[in-house]
């Protein structure tokens, strides 16, 4: 349209219809559009609260496992010697307490609080994504992919005497010895936990000749001691929401529990908390307060309720619909399931519930384009969890390092590698088949995302 409102002075002055026609036909116009991102959604964030139908008791524990999540921490309480951030809600706010990075990054003033010493890694920025960082490798060139806190307690005066340094961050960049990863939301993961290992396998096995002919494959991460369906994190590598958060509270900011009692580094100078900083009291009389923080958080994550779609915004219902249906038409919903359902539970508002999160929770095969070069479980380097895709309307950065905040360059992501080097990623035919789409149902479908 730009070009239009620059033609008008032109024709007035030259009085040469035939010039107006011949820049700006209709036709023209509808050639020179491209879809483009919407942006991130507007409007109120539609995420948040609790399940509908828990009980009056379950929405007590949801709140206090609330407050528990938004909770900042203290070295006194048990914070560091190392970690990521001082809080699950300052990772998980975005667009609302469970979500994901907001759009100022608080790692860059958290390094410097409290007195402490800690440089910022070139690889964070206030404007950019919450990161954590794992290295590949270790110094002997064994197998690594484990998490390496970003900070110390280091220069605190509530840490006198403690001198650790942290993790030479630049060399491991340098060295391409490093990956990334932003957090995850955890709206809907009540609704998660309860689908059922045996929906996940038949819905694996649903519309495999579609499938096959575009080269999609997928397959599941197991528990390595009971053998059931891991569904949380990156990689599906963890089975429950009581796991995911006792290894968040232990890796992301420090502190110990039952799950996690050994602290992750054991400098004697940086141990000002010496036992487990979060256990039950066995004490309490009151339920509420016996309970642990993680236990906590794992209910507040379980009673959290999946964000509410936007009926018409962006682009109108009719748009929205149109992408709904081109989405599922060129092959995305082939893994981004729309809908799974809910098992026997026995919280009723989780009970036989559909579960629309569009993902098959499978693992898949991204190519060397997204790989990580990191292990977990069955999940290699180059394979990730389908990620679900209920509340990316208002998520600010995609794809598991955070590397774009643009949904269509994260689509194109999807795609590298090659059949012929046997490397190619599971989503290939399906982006080109996106990319040989008109612009305007491209915009649909990108309309209908971030409807999500």
């Amino acid at each position: 349209m730009r070009k239009l409102s620059l033609v008008i002075p032109a024709v007035a002055v030259l009085g040469t219809a035939m010039f107006y026609s011949d820049i700006a036909s209709p036709q023209t116009i509808s050639n020179t559009f491209r879809a483009r991102d919407p942006g991130v959604r507007s409007g109120p964030a539609g995420a948040g609260a609790p399940l509908t139908g828990l009980t009056a008791k379950e929405i007590d524990f949801f709140n206090s496992g609330k407050l528990d999540f938004s909770e900042v921490e203290e070295i006194d309480e048990g914070l560091g010697p190392t970690m990521n951030l001082d809080g699950c809600g300052g990772c998980h706010s975005q667009p609302a307490i469970g979500g994901t990075s907001p759009a100022v990054n608080p790692q860059v003033a958290f390094a410097s609080s409290r007195g402490m010493t800690n440089r910022i890694p070139s690889f964070l920025s206030a404007s950019g994504p919450i990161r954590e960082a794992r290295f590949l490798k270790n110094p002997d060139g064994s197998p690594d992919g484990g998490v390496h806190a970003l900070f110390t307690i280091a220069g605190s005066p509530a840490a006198p005497g403690c001198r650790l340094a942290q993790p030479d961050f630049e060399a491991a960049v340098r060295n391409r010895n490093v990956s990334f990863r932003i957090p995850t939301p955890v709206f809907g993961a009540g609704l998660m936990e309860q689908i059922p290992d045996s929906a996940i396998l038949a819905n694996r096995s649903s519309n495999s000749d579609a499938k096959r002919s575009r080269g999609i494959r997928g397959k599941v991460n197991r528990n390595g001691n009971d053998g059931t369906i891991s569904r949380f994190g990156w990689k599906a590598q963890n089975q429950s929401l009581l796991l995911f958060a006792g290894e968040a509270y232990n890796v992301e900011m420090g502190i110990t529990t039952e799950l996690f009692q050994v602290e992750r580094d054991q400098s004697a100078s940086c141990q000002f908390a010496t036992v487990p900083n979060d256990i039950i009291n066995t004490e309490s009389v009151v339920p509420l307060d016996a309970v642990g923080a993680i236990e906590k958080f794992a209910v507040f994550q379980r009673f959290l309720a999946p964000p509410t779609p936007s009926a018409s915004t962006p682009g109108g219902a009719d748009s929205i619909g149109r992408g709904r249906d081109a989405f599922s038409n060129v092959g995305c919903a082939l893994c981004h399931t729309a809908s799974l359902k809910t098992a026997n539970s026995g919280v009723a508002a989780l009970r036989n519930k559909n579960a629309n999160l569009f993902s098959d929770l499978l693992l898949h095969d991204m190519g060397p384009g997204l790989a990580d070069g990191v292990s977990q479980g069955a999940a290699t380097g180059s394979e990730f969890r389908t990620a679900p895709l209920w509340g990316l309307g208002q998520r600010i950065f995609f794809l598991h390092d955070g590397r774009t905040n643009d949904l269509l360059e994260a689509v194109a992501a999807h795609r590298s590698g090659s059949s012929r080097d046997g490397n190619a990623s599971e989503a290939n035919q399906v982006v080109n088949d996106f990319n040989d789409m008109p612009e305007r149902l491209k915009q649909d479908v990108l309309n209908f995302l971030r409807s999500l």
